[in-house]
């Protein structure tokens, strides 16, 4: 089994009560959801933009994400979010990547609503 090495948090990616912005374990950053609210596509952008924040603060990068998890709210917004997804990442080989729609995505209450979440788990 592997433990967890170091808890990954600070002013803006705070840690809460039920969960961290990152924890590092056996060479690698698991990264929580962060979400995007309104238009799709910016708020991809958005989304991965904390997620790139993050993974810095620990130490990593967005090219050194192995795999993405995406939570759209609404699977006919697909190849919007995906234009806005695909232009965030950098140049070389692509990570694996899953897409699937919640029920509920968190933040739906608010206004604008959420409309993705992007986790990431990548190499330190």
């Amino acid at each position: 089994m592997v433990a967890q090495e170091k808890v990954i948090f600070n002013d803006k990616h705070v840690m809460k009560p039920h969960n961290s912005a990152a924890v590092k374990a056996g060479g690698l950053l698991f990264c929580s959801g962060q979400v995007g609210h309104g238009e799709i596509g910016q708020a991809t952008k958005d989304a991965l933009q904390n997620l790139k924040e993050v993974l810095e603060l620990a130490g990593s990068s967005l090219d050194k994400v192995v795999k993405f998890n995406i939570f759209i709210g609404d699977m006919k917004q697909f190849a919007e979010m995906n234009k806005a997804f695909v232009a965030s990442l950098p140049e070389g080989p692509k990570p694996a990547r899953t897409c699937v729609q919640p029920a509920v995505l968190p933040g739906f209450d608010k206004d604008p609503a959420a409309s993705v979440e992007i986790e990431a788990i990548a190499e330190l």
